[in-house]
């Protein structure tokens, strides 16, 4: 059946729901370059402004998925796990969330991305380190879970082509917040995957795509729902980002700080984070009554790093890149911190060069801030805050303004932080 882009762009303009054939159709030409880009950017646009009904975003993730081949863990000994993230500042979760569900026995075949903007990319962290490839053919992907349990890779060109090409257009025609397209863009990838069971981290706040919390659940109800759909075993966390995770921002530290937490030690945040997600991954496949803690204190985790690190080429034992220059900040006055502000330390680290502007920039491996206080923590006047390293001194200006801005000490009581603010399942 043929229709045209046209009359399926004025259709969602109008507030009308599409049928599985329009959007089946509509799919399948853009992925062909039959439905131009402009086009594609007018029906995202109506989205975006009209929203989508359930069955609609159910169609168009299918859709999605039938633009490529899917792939399957079937014939592993052991079930599969997977996380996917929103994405926020300092999240570096999936660094030791990986191996340490894997030490459990579940095969955590965990298909990343890149930052764009000020949210850091798994990849581009794990590019800091020397000799680590992000390509795996799907047979390597495979043989890899087989043996060692854990994969940290690039989602092959083959996975969700419709998906890849909606994403760039999303980005640069101001169509990204569009729920039904976050949702069917994050599960169609998911899906395709061929995880048994996914948890998803659903960011909330300044440093989240999703500000309010009346909009991340709305977007974790809708990735659950779709989960449940094609039968994958999903639920959802929401989880604070009004303030960065950790101390570290920025792509060799936050493997620095992903392997603190791997020895044993690291932030709290950090810990309670990825002990929350490892328990709801090893709960979604049927192991209850463990305390993943054990598993990051006795190095059982750390074994699988290391594994998982070498069998990709990286030297786990070399020296991760440093930057060159660095500025601290002090405080201004004695108190507490009351507020730390995750998208301004996010994007003071981005002008750093931990970021890019546009998909073929080049990231600073080392560029980023270190925080030598969190939310809630007391502070005397003249003590450090933060640093902010950079192999480019003269970007330090326009950080340097953001950074100071992103602090605000108060005389009052110690802010308490609430990391996990609610549960979709």
């Amino acid at each position: 059946m043929t229709f045209s882009a046209v009359e399926l762009i004025i259709k969602k303009r109008e507030k009308q729901e599409l049928s599985k054939a329009e959007i089946d159709w509509l799919i399948d030409n853009y992925t062909k370059g039959t439905v131009a880009d402009e086009q594609m950017s007018a029906f995202a646009m109506a989205v975006l402004l009209n929203g989508m009904a359930r069955s609609e975003i159910k169609d168009l993730t299918m859709a999605m998925i039938a633009s490529g081949e899917t792939l399957d863990f079937q014939g592993l000994s052991m079930p599969t796990a997977d996380k996917h993230s929103t994405g926020g500042v300092g999240d570096k979760i999936t660094l030791p969330l990986a191996p340490l569900v894997a030490s459990y026995g579940v095969a955590v075949p965990q298909l990343s991305g890149r930052g764009l903007g000020h949210t850091g990319g798994t990849l581009d962290k794990l590019e800091a380190i020397p000799g680590w490839q992000a390509s795996l053919s799907n047979t390597e992907m495979y043989s890899q879970l087989a043996e060692i349990g854990a994969v940290i890779c690039a989602a092959g060109t083959g996975l969700a082509p419709a998906d890849r090409k909606l994403y760039a257009l999303r980005d640069v025609t101001g169509t990204v917040e569009a729920i039904p397209l976050i949702a069917s863009s994050i599960m169609s990838k998911k899906i395709a995957e061929g995880t048994q069971a996914l948890v998803l981290d659903v960011k909330v706040g300044s440093g989240a795509f999703m500000k309010t919390l009346d909009r991340a659940t709305e977007l974790a109800q809708t990735l659950v729902q779709l989960g449940k759909d094609a039968g994958v075993r999903t639920s959802a966390l929401l989880t604070d980002m009004s303030t960065p995770l950790g101390l570290k921002i920025g792509n060799a530290l936050e493997v620095e700080e992903s392997i603190e937490v791997l020895t044993g030690g690291g932030p709290q945040d950090v810990i309670d984070l990825t002990v929350a997600l490892a328990k709801e991954m090893l709960e979604q496949v049927g192991i209850t009554n463990v305390d993943p803690r054990e598993n990051l204190s006795n190095g059982k985790a750390m074994d699988i790093w290391r594994k998982m690190i070498t069998a990709q080429g990286g030297d786990v034992d070399a020296q991760l890149p440093k930057a060159k220059e660095w500025h601290q900040i002090k405080a201004t006055q004695s108190g507490y911190i009351s507020r730390l502000d995750a998208l301004e330390v996010g994007i003071a680290s981005w002008r750093l060069g931990a970021g890019r502007e546009r998909k073929e920039d080049q990231v600073q491996f080392g560029a980023g801030i270190e925080l030598h206080a969190q939310l809630g923590d007391r502070i005397e006047a003249g003590a450090p805050l933060m640093t902010l390293y950079t192999d480019t001194p003269e970007k330090f200006e326009r950080a340097i303004e953001l950074a100071e801005k992103s602090t605000t000490i108060s005389d009052g009581q110690a802010v308490e932080r609430k990391l996990i603010l609610g549960k979709i399942s």
